[in-house]
């Protein structure tokens, strides 16, 4: 993941990571994040983008409309081509990313490298120099700047069209020009009614500000090995449309624990009006909103569901 809406500098000095299941990763010293979570980037790719992506809804020979913000090492593009491709799906695809640096660091990564086919490196190799790709996946090219400043100029081509957007920011604390509420509303929109946003991210003012944006919820399937009273969801999507959930499916419906997170002062969005402010001002502003807010308070909700002491 990488702070598309940050200033260049944002992710400042990066430095490589190795997590658990192997694979290639780096960590922003500026931020003190790493670009995935330790369990695994490859597996987190599957897990939480193509998994829920359920590539299965397509017909064979479609041609799927992608935007990815947030490129970053391209762990979900990349998975997402190799998942496309036994299905006869091709990507009509678009990147939105600041900072070009984690790709090249990544195909400099024989870790990184060893993933994937010779296709898909290809496609990374020529995104890297040319800034776009085109082979037998399909096409696409990437925008380099502020994502808040390249998303407008997508909408009169892209909105109400896309099948997925796959969204892989900083987290809302570290960035949350990206996860504002006009934002989302942006991103939400580039969606046809059956299309899905699919993003890590289950903070309530994230999915707040999808709700506001229009868009229905469903949580991405977390592990059946956590304990029941702490147990919770590898991310969230989002879809014009009401999604296909199943208690036990990669699509889950919101949880008592979840609803009811989103009823506290927690789930206050990110606002960023103009798409200029900087994340401390919208922090700030954030923080002034919950003090006169009259929702539930948040404490009271994690006592509720004994999760104090978690993150």
């Amino acid at each position: 993941m990488t702070s598309s809406g940050c200033r260049p500098e944002a992710s400042g000095s990066l430095a490589p990571r190795s997590t658990a299941d192997g694979s290639f990763s780096l960590f922003s010293e500026r931020f003190n994040e790493g670009f995935h979570s330790s369990s695994g980037a490859y597996g987190e790719a599957l897990a939480k983008f193509v998994a829920p992506a359920q590539l299965e809804r397509f017909s064979p020979g479609s041609r799927l409309r992608v935007v990815d913000v947030c490129v970053g090492l391209g762990y979900n593009s990349a998975a997402l081509i190799e998942a496309a491709a036994p299905r006869g799906l091709t990507l009509e695809w678009v990147g939105l990313e600041l900072d070009p640096r984690p790709l090249a660091l990544a195909l400099a990564a024989p870790s990184f490298r060893s993933l994937w086919q010779h296709d898909t490196l290809q496609v990374l190799e020529q995104l890297g120099d040319q800034g776009r790709w085109q082979g037998r996946h399909g096409r696409g090219r990437w925008w380099i700047g502020d994502a808040r400043r390249t998303l407008p100029l997508l909408a009169s081509e892209l909105n109400g069209a896309c099948d997925l957007v796959l969204h892989d920011a900083f987290s809302p604390g570290h960035c949350p020009e990206l996860w504002s509420l006009e934002f989302l509303a942006g991103l939400g929109a580039l969606l046809k009614p059956d299309g899905r946003l699919l993003t890590y991210c289950a903070a309530a003012a994230v999915r707040k500000g999808l709700q506001l944006a229009g868009l229905q919820l469903a949580s991405i399937g977390g592990s059946a090995e956590q304990p029941r009273q702490r147990r919770w969801c590898q991310g969230t999507a989002a879809s014009p449309d009401p999604l296909p959930t199943s208690p036990t499916g990669v699509l889950r419906p919101l949880s008592p624990m979840e609803q009811e997170h989103l009823a506290t002062r927690a789930a206050e969005p990110y606002r960023d009006p103009d798409g200029r402010a900087d994340a401390l001002a919208i922090a700030a502003a954030r923080q002034e909103a919950q003090r006169h807010s009259s929702a539930g308070s948040t404490s009271a909700w994690r006592r509720r569901w004994g999760l104090e002491g978690t993150t």
